[in-house]
């Protein structure tokens, strides 16, 4: 009987170590976010860090491919970083977040490194998240809106952004058709949104 009693007291104390496991982890309201290792990025060599919580967050697209399955948006992922990288000239993505189509936010910069999302001005006080594809003439699907919202909420539980957090689209900071008419107006509806 004793055995059993060792056994079952085993078995309490793992479930309350995976328990607590799970309290350090990202909060339950979060995206998954794949990490740069998992989409194969190249090593990032920026170094400016953003002061965090921010207040802003710029919404844009890539305005080239859009990609709808896991394996084709980690592709997506590294074209746009080798853009950025090697024809660009920048120390990484440009964006701290991409979004697919497939449901998944990607990690570009993250929520601690500045990224080149905007101008000069923007970038060391917003987080920029940009949805791969071209939404001119049409919005991104529903789960891809969904993991971009998660994201947003996931970053005022982390701390990055303020509570009070306002949305812009890519064309209320920079002169650009970005983040296409489509997915702009859509965006004009989101809770944090503010063109001012």
């Amino acid at each position: 009987m004793s055995r059993r009693w060792a056994l079952l007291a085993w078995a309490l104390l793992g479930l309350l170590r995976l328990g607590e496991a799970q309290k350090t982890e990202a909060p339950a309201c979060c995206s998954p976010i794949v990490p740069r290792n998992e989409w194969r990025a190249l090593e990032s060599e920026c170094t400016q860090r953003l002061c965090l919580p921010l207040r802003y967050v710029v919404v844009s697209h890539t305005a080239g491919s859009s990609c709808n399955t896991p394996a084709s948006c980690q592709q997506q992922t590294q074209n746009v970083q080798s853009y950025h990288v090697k024809t660009q000239g920048w120390c990484d993505v440009g964006y701290n977040f991409l979004i697919g189509e497939d449901g998944l936010v990607y990690e570009g910069r993250g929520w601690n490194f500045m990224g080149a999302h905007a101008d000069h001005f923007w970038n060391p006080m917003s987080i920029g998240i940009s949805f791969m594809g071209n939404y001119m003439d049409r919005v991104p699907p529903p789960r891809a809106l969904r993991a971009a919202q998660g994201l947003l909420a996931c970053g005022v539980v982390q701390g990055a952004l303020k509570s009070n957090y306002v949305v812009k689209g890519h064309r209320d900071v920079q002169r650009t058709l970005s983040p296409g008419d489509q997915l702009y107006n859509l965006i004009q509806n989101w809770p944090h949104y503010s063109s001012r």
